[in-house]
């Protein structure tokens, strides 16, 4: 992303750190930076038709601090919310959040999805303001139609601006058109984007946890039973690697070259361990696995604007 090279394996907050214990937080993030899992996406969910008084990314701030880990040491990737904007702007939500968090700058934004048509010139705009204030230098977006990021990355290369370099989508064994379709794959394709990988195991479901107690994300595309039923077939692949659901369904996504990290939610060390497992998993198996898994593709049909 840019001319960095970013961390395989990204941790999530959403839902994560605000249901450890604290000193089961800190030992985690240690253990995370020791193995090389370095980058964090931390948000403060605020905002939206969902909003939440979430402490998580506080407890993240609190926790990195406790565990000894420098700010140099790791990648923070935060968020920018399109709910309220621009009635309430990027410079207040940084602002918020990073003082929540306790640092100075994050190393890259994800500029979240929207409801309604966004002002994309503003948006670019005003992201490129806040990388000229040094508040992160990189940007990418979450779940943008197609047409919208064109609009972008053309805006920006017109006015000489910093355009989006990722799109953090959904991606799965199961729920692959987003990335892989006609709409987002050609920016993937010709390397102008990078893909940073979220919910790659459904909440749970293709780790074998088929009806998760904890809530988890949206189902677009309503493939959720398809993804239940891919997930005893995930588990019977796996088996032939000798390896577990989890690091099958991780591994899937590491073998696409368009993929830059995947971010993936653990709140037990061991279940970290088992998911870094899956770096290994891909790289000696990587193209005898995506064969496998292959045919587990769901949802192969994306609108004809580029949404789900």
């Amino acid at each position: 992303m840019g001319e960095q090279r970013w961390p395989v394996f990204g941790l999530g907050s959403w839902n994560t750190w605000d249901r450890m214990e604290f000193t089961d937080a800190v030992t985690l993030l240690r253990h995370a930076v020791d193995a090389g899992a370095t980058l964090f996406d931390v948000a403060h969910y605020n905002m939206g038709p969902h909003a939440e008084q979430a402490r998580t990314d506080i407890i993240f701030g609190e926790a990195v601090r406790a565990a000894g880990i420098g700010r140099d040491e790791y990648h923070l990737c935060g968020k920018l919310w399109l709910w309220e904007y621009p009635a309430t702007g990027f410079e207040g939500q940084l602002t918020t959040s990073l003082e929540r968090i306790g640092v100075e700058r994050f190393d890259s934004v994800v500029v979240g999805d929207y409801l309604s048509p966004p002002d994309v010139r503003a948006i670019v705009t005003d992201v490129n303001e806040q990388i000229r204030a040094g508040r992160f230098a990189v940007w990418g977006v979450n779940n943008w139609v197609a047409s919208d990021l064109a609009a972008a990355l053309d805006f920006a290369a017109a006015e000489g601006l910093v355009p989006p370099t990722f799109a953090q989508l959904k991606y799965s064994v199961a729920r692959r058109s987003m990335a892989e379709g006609e709409h987002y794959g050609p920016w993937f394709e010709s390397g102008r984007l990078v893909l940073q990988a979220s919910d790659v195991l459904e909440g749970g479901i293709l780790a074998g946890r088929k009806f998760p107690e904890r809530k988890i994300g949206a189902d677009p595309g309503g493939i959720r039973d398809a993804i239940r039923a891919a997930a005893d077939e995930v588990a019977l692949v796996a088996a032939r690697f000798d390896a577990t659901p989890a690091q099958a369904a991780i591994a899937f996504c590491l073998t696409n070259p368009a993929v830059a990290n995947v971010l993936i939610g653990v709140s037990r060390l061991a279940q970290l361990r088992e998911n870094l497992g899956a770096l290994r998993l891909a790289t000696d198996h990587g193209a005898e696995l995506r064969a496998a898994l292959d045919p587990l593709w769901a949802d192969r049909e994306v609108r004809a604007d580029g949404s789900w």
